[in-house]
């Protein structure tokens, strides 16, 4: 049985706030995540529980799986894609909290000095490499817990993501806050282009749908993500012909390349070098 303890309805890059209370526990248990480009103002702190695919964080492609612990931070906008071709649940866990949730100067008191770099490296994001069980089982514990104890186990899980290592989600952070019509405007690219990448994606198309002519596209996406569109186009191929490559021992190269969408195999083995470093063939070899 889903337990919600407090469902927020997601809107186009903004999560309205909900009762007096400062930090917001929600359940995610459906088949799919949510799978809209958004953002919200508050960081969210999260386990995948159970569940697989794709993570896009800011202008940045990335996998997620089960047992990830992960940080979003405010105003950064992600989409986490599951993966229906493996999953026929997901499962996620989060709390949701801003800086000032519990009062303007509470994490400024020279108590919590110790958190400054959680709130640092939370504004592009990123993911826990070790103590994942540590932090797994804290959060696991509050799903039956009171609103107090559950602020006691952020503050927990807080002071060991601070002394874990981890890995940044995002490269590079727009430095303005998205409007809700701009929001709508790079929300509908996105997702047209999660929802077809294996397609082929002119620019005229993609311009359209925008609606904004072929320049004023590029400009627009450039500004917004520091690559250009069909990099991070790229980027979201390579990352599924990674997953293909890793699931699919016995799918020719070949094939992988034409489902992720590149429609030679000399231009896929050169994009996926240019972002992985290695060959399609080497990063199989890899991950056997």
């Amino acid at each position: 049985m889903l337990i919600v303890v407090l469902l927020m309805k997601v809107l186009p890059f903004k999560i309205p706030k909900t009762h007096n209370i400062g930090l917001i526990y929600q359940e995610d248990k459906e088949q799919f995540f949510y799978d809209k480009f958004h953002q919200h103002e508050e960081i969210q702190l999260c386990v995948i529980v159970k569940g697989e695919g794709t993570l896009i964080v800011g202008d940045t492609v990335n996998k997620y799986s089960s047992g990830d612990v992960l940080v979003i931070g405010g105003n950064l906008p992600h989409v986490f894609k599951s993966d229906a071709s493996v999953i026929k649940e997901s499962f996620m866990i989060s709390l949701f909290f801003t800086k000032e949730s519990f009062g303007k100067s509470f994490f400024q008191l020279d108590d919590f000095k110790e958190l400054i770099p959680f709130f640092e490296k939370s504004i592009s994001g990123f993911k826990l490499l070790n103590n994942k069980k540590k932090v797994i089982r804290i959060l696991l514990s509050l799903q039956k817990s009171s609103n107090l104890n559950r602020f006691i186990g952020l503050l927990r899980v807080l002071k060991i993501l601070v002394d874990s290592d981890t890995i940044e989600l995002a490269s590079f952070i727009y430095p303005k806050r998205y409007t809700d019509n701009e929001g709508k405007r790079m929300r509908d690219v996105m997702d047209f282009t999660i929802n077809n990448f294996e397609k082929n994606i002119d620019l005229y198309e993609i311009a359209e749908k925008a609606n904004m002519t072929p320049n004023a596209f590029c400009r627009y996406f450039k500004q917004r993500t520091n690559k250009t569109y069909f990099t991070f186009l790229n980027e979201l191929r390579v990352e599924n012909a990674c997953k293909l490559l890793v699931s699919d021992k016995s799918l020719p190269i070949s094939s992988i390349a034409y489902k992720s969408g590149f429609n030679n195999l000399s231009n896929f083995n050169r994009k996926f070098k240019e972002v992985k470093g290695i060959s399609p063939s080497i990063f199989r070899h890899k991950n056997i």
